[in-house]
């Protein structure tokens, strides 16, 4: 699937908005604390068994976590630090999430494991960059070939939270408890797959 891979189209949607919202006195990283304050509302929301206003918030977080970034170039305050924060809140965000999902509608097992794959599969590419060596920016965003790497990620998640809590409201295809068993699956095959490539490319590739 990986949407991340599909950046440019899905900027047609959301870049007007953040252009109108540069036009304000809000600044990229206030819009960053909003969406993790959203986000964390959600989360609460699932753990209220309100999947309906879970699915909603997690939408708007997930939208404001759009914007921050064209706030940012649109304002030229594209800082090093917003670019950290950012990457910091959206995994806030992650874990908040999946931890309240999986104690309201999963196993304490299967929750600890989708919140580890989680984190793995976004820290495996901070530590590629550190030991492989990628450094190579482009508008804030370091150019790196596990950018198209990995079928399920961030943007995934996010929509599969959404779709199974409507499935959730009108109890169908098991709701959010098959829907977090296929996060879980699907991430850890993501996790996977970028392992397997960072293997065959780097394997051989010695200091």
């Amino acid at each position: 699937m990986n949407l991340t891979s599909k950046r440019k189209s899905i900027k047609k949607v959301y870049e007007p908005v953040g252009v109108l919202l540069a036009r304000t006195r809000i600044t990229p990283n206030i819009i960053t604390i909003i969406s993790v304050i959203i986000g964390i509302l959600a989360a609460i929301s699932f753990y209220k068994e309100k999947p309906l206003v879970g699915a909603t918030l997690v939408f708007m977080s997930g939208f404001f976590d759009l914007l921050d970034g064209v706030v940012a170039r649109e304002k030229d305050k594209a800082s090093k630090f917003g670019a950290v924060f950012d990457w910091l809140a959206d995994k806030f965000v992650d874990g908040f999430l999946l931890f309240f999902i999986g104690i309201t509608y999963s196993t304490p097992y299967l929750t600890a494991l989708a919140i580890t794959v989680s984190m793995l599969h976004t820290f495996i590419k901070p530590v590629a960059y550190a030991e492989i060596g990628f450094s190579n920016r482009q508008k804030g965003k370091i150019d790196d070939p596990l950018e198209g790497i990995g079928f399920f990620g961030r943007p995934e998640t996010l929509l599969t939270i959404i779709v199974f809590s409507i499935f959730e409201h009108f109890k169908i295809l098991g709701g959010l408890e098959f829907g977090f068993v296929l996060i879980t699956a699907l991430t850890t095959l993501s996790l996977l797959q970028r392992i397997v490539y960072l293997y065959i490319k780097y394997n051989k590739d010695y200091d």
